[in-house]
């Protein structure tokens, strides 16, 4: 039975190659794929199609937040970067007290497994003071290994990722616990150097959270966490593309440098696809101005406002090419956490994004039950 077919001057397949190309989808799954001309005429043409993008560090959007104990508000979340093209999306929740993340969690369990979200990311509570950025200082802590237990009960198999500062005490053995959990570990907000971060690794750890942001610099004589990182090919590094979190020259030179282990994300808190205003991330009042948020009482970076396919775009603006780009938001991030989204091949989820020739979102399909059947979105 023939599906929904759709053809683009060039299509993100699975083999890694952009060019022209069509998907076939049926029943919420790719049916096929194929380079050049479709076999038939196409239900719908696109300038650009990509697997739907997958964005692992996301607070929420649409004026909602993750960090909820009502199921609606995150759905309002999710479907906000949904609807921008970002058909998986990872539940990040801020630092808070221990009772307050159970709940958070357990509300957002079912929706994972309803497929409404990807997962659940836990940004802290265990980060260094010296780079808490819009976490809430009074709530950061040693890891204990009860309490991380309890949180993985929590979630029931839903918490997919957990960012660190491996330096805390117990923080190693945080990483080795969570690592055998089959949890992917991320260190971030953190005082490590080169050397303690190639520990870390050593002990589990497989992602750098927002590479460059909340850690040290790197300097000539000291060349510190970000250098590490990008040498080390056990490592995949976020960056946050924004034109504020990084600079242009520090996207592009990182891109190279870290090529398919770099991974596009959003950090997009409720402000997210929502009007500038006063907004919460976790207990730190946010205020945003012109599309960048900062906290309230000491300006600092409070996540982004950020979708990501506006990520790809400024990273293309940074001179990285458009396969790139768009593999760092789709296979690269998918791949990291063992997701079946992110990749166009027969079977997998039939989530696609057409775009025009600037990388706008025009149309998105994200699964369904028929061809053609799930969320669709035309933008004109």
């Amino acid at each position: 039975m023939s599906g929904l077919l759709v053809a683009a001057d060039r299509a993100l397949l699975a083999d890694g190659s952009l060019s022209p190309g069509w998907v076939e989808v049926a029943d919420g799954l790719v049916l096929a794929t194929g380079r050049g001309e479709p076999p038939r005429t196409p239900d719908r043409r696109v300038a650009v199609l990509t697997p739907g993008l997958v964005d692992i560090h996301c607070h929420g959007g649409g004026g909602h937040t993750f960090a909820t104990t009502d199921p609606q508000e995150a759905r309002a979340a999710a479907d906000a970067h949904h609807r921008a093209g970002t058909t998986t999306v990872l539940a990040s929740l801020v630092s808070d007290t221990h009772e307050t993340l159970r709940e958070q969690v357990r509300t957002l369990a079912p929706l994972v497994r309803e497929g409404v979200l990807g997962g659940i990311h836990l940004e802290g509570p265990w980060l260094s003071p010296l780079h808490h950025g819009a976490h809430d200082p009074g709530v950061l802590r040693d890891p204990d290994p009860g309490e991380l237990q309890d949180l993985l009960a929590a979630g029931d198999g839903t918490v997919r990722m957990v960012t660190l500062a491996p330096e805390r005490p117990g923080g190693l053995d945080a990483v080795r616990l969570l690592a055998e959990a089959g949890v992917v570990v991320a260190v971030g907000h953190t005082d490590v150097d080169g050397d303690q971060l190639r520990t870390a690794v050593d002990a589990g750890a497989r992602v750098v959270t927002h590479l460059c942001n909340a850690m040290r610099p790197i300097h000539h004589r000291r060349p510190g966490p970000v250098v590490a990182a990008l040498a080390d090919e056990r490592l995949a590094v976020e960056l946050i593309v924004d034109g504020v979190h990084v600079h242009d020259e520090v996207v592009a030179l990182i891109a190279r440098s870290a090529r398919s282990r770099l991974l596009l994300v959003s950090d997009a808190m409720a402000a997210a696809c929502a009007p500038d205003g006063r907004y919460q991330l976790g207990a730190m009042a946010v205020d945003v101005v012109d599309g960048v948020a900062r906290t309230t009482d000491s300006g600092r970076i409070a996540g982004s406002t950020l979708t990501l396919d506006r990520a790809v775009r400024g990273t293309t603006a940074a001179g990285v090419d458009t396969l790139a780009a768009l593999t760092a938001a789709t296979a690269s991030p998918a791949r990291t956490l063992g997701l079946t989204a992110g990749v166009l091949r027969p079977d997998a989820p039939a989530d696609l994004v057409g775009l025009d020739a600037d990388l706008h979102v025009r149309w998105v399909l994200r699964g369904g039950a028929g061809a053609g059947a799930g969320t669709t979105r035309t933008t004109s």
